[in-house]
């Protein structure tokens, strides 16, 4: 029997995304100092209304959050006060705007990670990719999918999860592992698992198949010679969006 774990174990456990241009509805520790992370840029700022009981500190891509506890002294008997009304936070962020409405809660300090949508990931893809002809862009995208360091601003998108197989790849099974959306370069990609049941020889011109794609222009293979259970890594990169 699996016991039920308690509202603030929960509240603890349950990670906090929110995209910009757009109100996030989050709760917040009204007792411990709350974590804000802009991923892919810095907080330039963070603005709240200066007459609620809240002290905010930022550096670089971390912004901390408090809403301070008011302490009254009564005949010698210490009472604390916390914070329960909602504040609104609007954070500067890599260039765009995250409008946050928080409500102070009796749980643990909450990490509000602070993601980039579209527009951020077209302008960082654009200034990443931009300056590269096609075979070097290809060359960059493959590396990054081969090495898994994907950026920031390449967009998950969830992979096809059925075992396939291509016609005139006889003995061999693929299985989509990860796909991506590459925003402002008008590129998408994935890689692919090769599982052979026997020893075969592959070539990469199998893989020209509609199957994976009708705008294919580069393919990869890790290695070309497999026995059988061996895997291989395969990276297709097409152009615009995933099939």
């Amino acid at each position: 029997m699996i016991a039920a774990l308690p509202a603030a174990a929960l509240a603890q456990s349950q990670p906090i995304v929110a995209l910009p241009d757009q109100s996030s509805a989050i709760r917040l520790s009204n007792r411990d100092i709350n974590h804000l992370i802009c991923v892919g840029g810095e907080i330039e700022d963070v603005k709240f209304s200066a007459e609620k009981a809240i002290a905010v500190e930022r550096a670089g891509a971390d912004a901390w959050v408090k809403f301070l506890v008011k302490e009254t002294d009564d005949a010698g008997q210490v009472a604390r006060s916390f914070v329960t009304a909602p504040s609104e936070f609007f954070v500067a962020c890599n260039g765009a705007i995250y409008p946050l409405y928080a409500e102070p809660a009796d749980i643990p300090a909450q990490t509000v990670t602070l993601v980039p949508g579209t527009r951020q990931r077209a302008k960082a893809n654009s200034e990443l990719l931009g300056p590269l002809v096609e075979e070097e862009r290809a060359v960059s995208i493959t590396l990054s999918l081969l090495q898994d360091r994907i950026p920031a601003s390449f967009s998950d998108i969830a992979p096809r999860n059925d075992a396939f197989s291509l016609t005139g790849l006889d003995g061999a099974d693929l299985v989509e592992r990860r796909a991506v959306q590459i925003e402002g370069a008008g590129l998408s990609a994935s890689e692919y698992l090769i599982r052979a049941a026997h020893t075969i020889h592959l070539d990469e011109r199998l893989f020209l198949d509609a199957a994976l794609g009708s705008t294919i222009f580069a393919i990869t293979l890790d290695r070309s010679d497999l026995k059988p259970n061996e895997t291989a890594r395969l990276i297709v990169i097409r152009r615009g969006e995933q099939p």
